[in-house]
C-alpha cells in the first residue's frame, strides 16, 4: 500500500460522525505533549511521580557513554513513561561514509530504552572525519536526495525500523537549489520511506530568513509521514531570526502549530529548550497549551491508525 492509505482519508467520517485525521504511523503513536531531557531537571524528573508532561525525548548521544548517572537516569525515567530517542549526530548528508561505530552504539542505545521512535536531522555535520557541531543544510537537489535518501535507508536497515528526519534551521541558500526546502524534504521522507519530524519554529524561522510563506511549507507536509513536532524558541541577530532553543514559543509559531494540527490531527509535540533553561514547571505551563491546542483538534478529527510506509497493511 502506498504512502497516505491505511486509513481513513482526511475529509471522510468516521463511525463517531468526526472528521477523519489521516492515518497515524504505527512506528509513530499519538502519546500526547513532552518535553527534552536535560540535566538541570534530572533530579526533579527523577523524584515527581505526576508529571505534567506524557513523554519525554531524550538526546541520543548524551546517554550513550558507558555507565555513569545518565544512563541510570534514563532508565528510571524509561520505566515511567515512554522516551522517543533525537540523535544530532547521524551526519546523514555528508560525503563522509556513515559512522558505522555510532549506529553500532545507537542500536545499543535502542535496545536499552526501547524508545518510541528515533529521529536526527536532515543535515550534515561534519566531514574529513571532523565533527563541526552543527547542524548544516543541504543543497536541495535531486543528486542529494537520492545521496541522502539511501543513506538513511542503511540506517533504517541496521536499526531495524524506520526513523524520522527533521527540517533544520538555516541562513543560508545554495546556488544549486533545485526545489523548495518542502519539496526537498518531501522527497527524502518519500525516497527513503521514513518519517518527518516536523520542526515548526524551524519552519518560522527560515520563512523569516528566506522569504517563503510558512503555511505553503506546511500544507506540503504529508500528513501520514510526520512521526512528531518540535516547538521552540528563537532570538533575533540583525535580520536573521536564529533557531537557538533559549526563549518561549513565539505567538507566530503557535498560530503556525495550530495551522499543522488542522491538517495532521494529534502529533505527537514535544518542546526544546536547551539553553537559558527554566523550571521544568515552565516546560509543563508550555506543554499545557500544547496540550489544548491538540485536544481542539481531537475533538474535530477522530485518529485513524495506518503506516505511511510501502508496505502498508
Amino acid at each position: 500500500m502506498s504512502a497516505g492509505e491505511g486509513g481513513e482519508a482526511e475529509g471522510s467520517e468516521g463511525e463517531a460522525g468526526l472528521i477523519a485525521a489521516p492515518p497515524r504511523p504505527r512506528e509513530a503513536p499519538y502519546l500526547g505533549v513532552g518535553a527534552g531531557v536535560r540535566p538541570p531537571h534530572y533530579a526533579e524528573l527523577a523524584e515527581r511521580g505526576e508529571l505534567g508532561l506524557d513523554w519525554l525525548e531524550a538526546t541520543s548521544e548524551n546517554f550513550m557513554v558507558p555507565g555513569g548517572r545518565p544512563r541510570r537516569i534514563l532508565a528510571e525515567l524509561r520505566a515511567r513513561r515512554p522516551v522517543a530517542l533525537h540523535g544530532v549526530s547521524l551526519n546523514v548528508g555528508s560525503a563522509d561514509p556513515l559512522d558505522l561505530a555510532y549506529l553500532d552504539e545507537l542500536a545499543a542505545l535502542v535496545a536499552r530504552v526501547e524508545p518510541a521512535w528515533i529521529s536526527d536531522h536532515l543535515c550534515w555535520t561534519g566531514v574529513g572525519g571532523q565533527s563541526l557541531h552543527d547542524l548544516l543544510p543541504l543543497p536541495h537537489c535531486d543528486a542529494v536526495v537520492r545521496h541522502v535518501a539511501a543513506r538513511i535507508a542503511r540506517v533504517q536497515e541496521r536499526l531495524g525500523r524506520r526513523i524520522a528526519v527533521e527540517n533544520v534551521s538555516s541562513y543560508a541558500r545554495f546556488a544549486s537549489d533545485e526545489m523548495s526546502e518542502w519539496e526537498f524534504l518531501v522527497a527524502v521522507a518519500e525516497a527513503a520511506d521514513c518519517g518527518i519530524l516536523l520542526d515548526v519554529n524551524n519552519v518560522f524561522v527560515n520563512a523569516c530568513n528566506h522569504g517563503f510563506d510558512a503555511r505553503e511549507y506546511l500544507a506540503a507536509i504529508p500528513p501520514e509521514r510526520v512521526f512528531q513536532i518540535h516547538l521552540a524558541g528563537h532570538s533575533l541577530a540583525g535580520p536573521l531570526r536564529i533557531d537557538t532553543h533559549d526563549a518561549p514559543v513565539c505567538e507566530e509559531v503557535w498560530e503556525l502549530f495550530a495551522f499543522a494540527l488542522a491538517r495532521t490531527g494529534p502529533v505527537s509535540t514535544s518542546i526544546e529548550w536547551d539553553d537559558r533553561i527554566p523550571p521544568l514547571a515552565e516546560l509543563e505551563s508550555i506543554g499545557a497549551r500544547a496540550r489544548a491546542l491538540i485536544d481542539s483538534h481531537s475533538r474535530e478529527k477522530a485518529p485513524a491508525t495506518g503506516h505511511a510506509g510501502r508496505d502498508a497493511a
